[in-house]
């Protein structure tokens, strides 16, 4: 039996519906779903929930990471720390799947060999139609570049400790996961013969950065500090890059400890109060939780800062609220990010709180 790991958060139902009905349609049923879902909120989850519950191979798993960045490398490995098989598929919800793809992975399983797949791109429009597999329309093809959906060894991603999860937003883990287990010995094949996977269009992530502070976590050029991290991985010829604690989510009684927290600390947005917290104060914190909110100093649009700035007087050096976050959450995926914890910008965007369980 093989397992296909399928790592989701918030995507509409339908999108889901679709490639669990192609693995339906299989012809060979030697197989089995885990399904994580990383933090989706209470209504994606619930209608998820729901509609996987109608496959029989599907095993759901809820990682309370909801007001947390996405991971698809933290995502896969929780995923593999679920599953019982011997071989491994690391999957997508946008995938549609030939009735013939499970048969083609029992046919290439080696255990020193790791294969990704050519996958057909569909537009918007043949993506909602109703098709069969063989006559969905296709606009491009994947190239040689494109190893994320792959089929793995499960023991040889377990000896190199799995995803990199330093790797949060996107980008990297796919390319990284193939670099290091070839160093380990695990050939990379890519597997062109055919179309195994369609692709379900979407808009592009990448287009959705903003500037600016944004209810929807993100994180300014984490695609090119995820590339770096890569580099600095494959020069270093680096196998293992987790510590022992890959795979472990946030557990629900973990989650409901520090929502329930109230012990806020108010924290303004001064330079020096920053480094202060992230370089002195986070680090030596331990055996309890820590709940701060970064805020705006009510001085810093007053008329007396702003006529002392213009005098060229001593005034206070600040931080935006966006500066805070993208160092916060940089050092969170850098450090942190084993321990559990709640990270969340405001409706208003006016303050960010963080709270940490050590």
């Amino acid at each position: 039996m093989i397992t296909i790991i399928f790592p989701y958060r918030n995507r509409e139902s339908v999108r889901v519906k679709r490639s669990l009905d192609s693995l339906r349609e299989q012809t060979n049923s030697d197989f089995e779903v885990v399904f994580v879902d990383y933090g989706s909120n209470s209504v994606s989850a619930s209608n998820i929930k729901d509609l996987v519950a109608n496959y029989k191979f599907v095993k759901y798993i809820y990682n309370y990471s909801e007001f947390q960045p996405w991971s698809r490398a933290k995502a896969i490995n929780i995923g593999l720390k679920n599953a019982t098989t011997e071989y491994i598929f690391t999957a997508d919800v946008d995938m549609i799947f030939n009735p013939n793809f499970v048969c083609k992975l029992h046919e290439l399983k080696n255990p020193l060999k790791g294969y990704y797949f050519k996958v057909g791109f569909l537009n918007e429009k043949e993506s909602e139609s109703d098709k069969k597999f063989q006559d969905l329309e296709i606009d491009f093809s994947s190239g040689v570049g494109a190893q994320g959906l792959s089929l793995f060894h499960l023991n040889s991603l377990k000896e190199v400790r799995g995803y990199d999860e330093f790797l949060h937003f996107w980008g990297a883990e796919d390319i990284d996961i193939h670099n290091r287990l070839e160093k380990n010995g695990v050939e990379s094949i890519f597997y062109s013969e055919e179309i195994l996977m369609l692709h379900q269009w979407h808009t592009s992530y990448r287009k959705e950065e903003k500037k600016m502070l944004t209810k929807d976590l993100q994180l300014t050029d984490i695609i090119k500090i995820n590339h770096q991290k890569l580099l600095a991985n494959t020069e270093n010829r680096e196998v293992q890059v987790n510590n022992v604690k890959w795979g472990a989510g946030i557990c629900k009684n973990d989650f409901e400890i520090l929502k329930k927290d109230k012990k806020e600390k108010i924290m303004l947005n001064k330079k020096e109060i920053v480094s202060h917290f992230l370089f002195c104060e986070l680090p030596n914190f331990e055996d309890d939780i820590l709940n701060i909110s970064f805020v705006e100093d009510p001085f810093q649009n007053s008329l007396k800062y702003k006529l002392k700035k213009i005098l060229g007087k001593k005034v206070p050096k600040y931080y935006t609220l966006k500066e805070i976050n993208d160092l916060l959450l940089l050092h969170i995926i850098s450090f942190y990010h084993t321990f559990p914890y709640l990270y969340e910008v405001s409706d208003e965007l006016n303050s960010i709180r963080f709270k940490i369980k050590k």
